[in-house]
């Protein structure tokens, strides 16, 4: 009985900060010049080819506490289409996921020359995620559903997306998740329908030689649930020397909410956190910190979430668009 209670209590706080999913969760790093993460339309959409390794980690000092680690490249292939890779591991308490994506994206480039941009983009991405739990070390007394081993059950799912970068505006719209996927690992408590929708818009404002400002959005739907949630962002850059600074903030709120007791009576809360980012561009290498802290009355733990973004950008072509859309240039 004890069991139960204690993996009702980690499902119910897990559900509550991050919605329930699978896959990689989607959370600020795409900020870091890393829509390619979110997006498989992004994959060779830019005039470089990108590497970037992110590291992240909740709540310090908490045993078991979420850790996730990603790894991807993506750059052209021809003139006209473009490839990607993302392998990532995602650890959870006793739950872990790890995965790799293979993407192709085809880009239609509408403009008479180069220079502009009015790009269309299309792209899908097949993965192969293979769940584990670990109830090594869950002991107490006897329960038929626990059987005390590693246990581990793999699947293949798809993504698609479009893209369109026209100058300094542009637009994402991807679905995660798209087949529905029998788990045998969780086919007791979870439906088959992992499906995912999510929306992204951005418009760069400024001069390129003075500091640049990038309102954005991201909106996600979950299809089995009907959760949603938004991320309002602004990102400001500024060209140096040798590349550039830049900083962002990022508040997300989810649209549902979660009831709890209150002294005699009770009260909601929706999920929302906000994230600070900063960086900087040396060169073809990129260097991005992120931390993000929860706000609202209830917390699992007082302390935040950190990530560190590692990039490099190869084969970089000598001819730049003329538009401030640093995701592309």
């Amino acid at each position: 009985m004890k069991f139960r209670i204690r993996v009702l209590l980690v499902v119910l706080i897990t559900s509550f900060y991050s919605f329930s999913q699978e896959g990689i969760p989607v959370y600020s790093d795409y900020l870091s010049d890393n829509y390619y993460l979110i997006h498989p339309s992004m994959a060779g959409a830019a005039n470089c080819a990108k590497i970037r390794l992110t590291a992240r980690k909740q709540w310090f000092g908490e045993e078991g506490a979420p850790a996730l680690q990603t790894l991807s490249f993506n750059g052209r292939i021809g003139e006209r289409s473009g490839g990607g890779i993302i392998v990532f591991n995602d650890k959870n308490g006793y739950h872990s996921e790890k995965g790799v994506k293979l993407t192709y994206a085809h880009h239609i480039l509408f403009s008479r020359d180069e220079i502009d941009l009015n790009q269309l983009s299309f792209g899908i991405s097949g993965g192969l995620i293979q769940n584990q739990l670990d109830e090594t070390n869950f002991g107490g007394s006897f329960d038929p559903i626990v059987f005390g081993s590693i246990q581990k059950d793999s699947y293949f799912n798809v993504d698609v997306g479009a893209s369109y970068n026209y100058l300094d505006f542009y637009a994402h719209a991807t679905v995660q998740g798209l087949l529905e996927t029998r788990r045998e690992l969780y086919s007791d408590f979870e439906s088959d329908n992992i499906r995912k929708y999510l929306l992204s818009l951005g418009y760069v404002f400024g001069k390129r030689e003075k500091i640049t400002w990038e309102p954005s959005l991201l909106l996600q739907i979950f299809d089995q649930t009907k959760e949603k949630s938004i991320d309002v962002n602004l990102k400001a850059n500024k060209n140096m020397d040798f590349g550039s600074l830049w900083a962002a903030l990022s508040y997300r709120r989810g649209f549902g909410g979660a009831q709890y007791s209150s002294g005699n009576g009770v009260a909601s809360q929706k999920l929302q956190y906000i994230t600070p980012i900063i960086g900087v561009n040396y060169k073809n290498f990129m260097f991005a910190y992120t931390y993000s802290q929860v706000t609202g009355d209830v917390k699992f733990d007082t302390g935040g979430f950190h990530q560190i973004t590692l990039g490099i950008n190869l084969f970089c072509t000598k001819e730049r668009y003329n538009c401030n859309c640093p995701a592309i240039n």
